[in-house]
């Protein structure tokens, strides 16, 4: 079992930056990042899969979000640009080890291992 940990959340203006970081990012997992607003289901933000190192994004985020790993550190990280106040959520980073990275990286069932999250707050 793998326990993730988060941080580098925290309330930043509208159009700011945030950086997310994830440990330990294992080389055999597919690494991504869920975000839970209140009231609102658990949304795939972003993935890094295993093997291939490709990256998906989740439309809301695509061309402001980029997602990497460092595996000498052990770490992925999630860069958040132009945050908007909808960006607003706890940020989840989760492991697992779906064949199906590509098409399934958004359900939260592909994941066995999550962290506790880090609150994301975007003010207008």
């Amino acid at each position: 079992q793998v326990h993730l940990a988060e941080s580098g959340g925290g309330s930043v203006q509208a159009g700011g930056s945030l950086r997310l970081a994830c440990a330990p990012a294992m080389s055999a997992h597919s690494l991504a990042w869920f975000r839970q607003s209140p009231g609102k289901e658990r949304e795939g933000v972003a993935v890094i899969c295993a093997g291939s190192g490709l990256p998906f994004y989740g439309d809301s985020v695509k061309g402001r979000f980029t997602i990497s790993r460092d595996p000498a550190k052990r770490m992925v990280y999630l860069q958040m640009n132009s945050l908007k106040p909808e960006d607003t959520a706890m940020y989840y980073c989760a492991a697992g080890t779906t064949a199906y990275c590509s098409s399934r990286w958004s359900l939260v069932g592909s994941y066995t291992e999550w962290g506790q999250g880090t609150q994301v707050t975007v003010s207008a």
